[in-house]
């Protein structure tokens, strides 16, 4: 209430002005009436109202954007104003001239900033001169895909083109984190920044941090969906309701998770391989391994073997709800009798920690 209070009484102010000192009286006879410099009263008023408005709520691109688009109107307005006759053409012609004023100035100040906020203000930095070509990228970046790390490998593998775009909301985050009294959490949150460090000084990535606030907006989640959504750009997450909230939003989402199990090497029942046997399994006598890529093995009759690299023949594979899930038996020996329904779901349950732990 009181901001709107405050906003009329500016108005009252900007009209009582321009009937006090009439602005416009230098224009000529037909200026010098309380009707136009009413009008330039008005305009005065609503061009400093939509200052106002973009400076609070927007970035300083936005406001640029419409602080330029505001000059453009009125230099529009002015060429109108001059093709328009001259002459004594009463109260209408008198009413005509503000009137052309004020709708080129608010069409260039709104134009101009939501072109800016359309562009972004990456794509203004790109635009001048940071090498933007055609079919350039963004891809924006959470909190736990930085934390998490592997963001930096993929990059230097080549698996992600385009710009890291890190929000300033984000990096605050990534601050707290880093200066919590839980030593766990303030060893993720340092890693996260020893991450981006990396990710800055990398000649294989190009890292821009945006300013852009969305003060209107108070999650970050879904600060960062609609950052996306203003920039054509693709979020990068680990989260997995964030992943499931921005597809429900129409953007798109790239989940290093996802990727991972993408690339796990597909292993069929009866490939060999040597595995080192690392705990004892659910059920008497197997012995447990991993994959490089975190896969869990469960082999038969491998307990004696813990701690120690067997040959192992696979002999069958099943995928639960955490990924897939190996089963062999030591090379040489015979299979062991298919599981039956109630060890297949202890089983299961065995692999869905075990890849957590992973």
């Amino acid at each position: 209430m009181g901001r709107w209070f405050t906003r009329a009484a500016m108005m009252i102010v900007a009209l009582l002005l321009g009937l006090a000192l009439r602005p416009l009286a230098s224009l000529g006879e037909g200026w010098r009436g309380p009707l136009p410099n009413l009008l330039a009263g008005l305009a005065f008023g609503a061009v400093a109202l939509a200052a106002e408005q973009l400076l609070r709520a927007r970035d300083i691109w936005t406001a640029a954007g419409g602080a330029l688009g505001v000059l453009v109107g009125g230099l529009v307005g002015a060429v109108v104003v001059r093709v328009l006759p001259e002459g004594t053409a009463g109260l209408e012609m008198m009413a005509l001239r503000p009137f052309v004023y004020l709708v080129a100035l608010y069409a260039g100040g709104v134009g101009g900033a939501r072109l800016a906020a359309s562009l972004g203000s990456e794509d203004v930095v790109a635009l001048l001169g940071k090498g933007a070509s055609a079919g350039h990228s963004y891809k924006i970046l959470d909190t736990s895909v930085i934390i998490d790390g592997r963001v930096a490998d993929v990059c230097e593998a080549g698996f992600l083109e385009g710009t890291m775009v890190v929000p300033s909301f984000v990096l605050r985050e990534l601050q707290f984190v880093a200066d919590s009294p839980d030593a766990l959490r303030r060893a993720r949150g340092r890693k996260g920044l020893e991450i981006l460090q990396k990710l800055k000084k990398a000649p294989f990535a190009r890292v821009l941090f945006s300013q852009d606030e969305i003060p209107e907006i108070r999650e970050v989640d879904l600060k960062l969906i609609e950052l996306a959504r203003r920039m054509k750009a693709t979020l990068l997450t680990n989260d997995f309701n964030l992943n499931k909230v921005a597809s429900l939003r129409g953007v798109e989402v790239l989940n290093l998770n996802d990727l991972a199990n993408a690339v796990r090497p597909v292993v069929l029942p009866g490939e060999s391989m040597r595995v080192s046997i690392l705990k004892e399994g659910k059920e008497a006598g197997q012995g447990v391994g991993y994959l490089d890529d975190g896969t869990m093995i469960v082999v038969d009759n491998a307990r004696s073997l813990i701690g120690r690299t067997a040959d192992i023949v696979v002999t069958s594979v099943i995928q639960t709800a955490a990924g897939k899930m190996f089963f062999a038996k030591l090379a040489g020996t015979d299979p062991a009798p298919a599981p039956q329904p109630a060890r297949q779901a202890a089983s299961n349950s065995g692999s869905t920690v075990a890849n957590a732990e992973s």
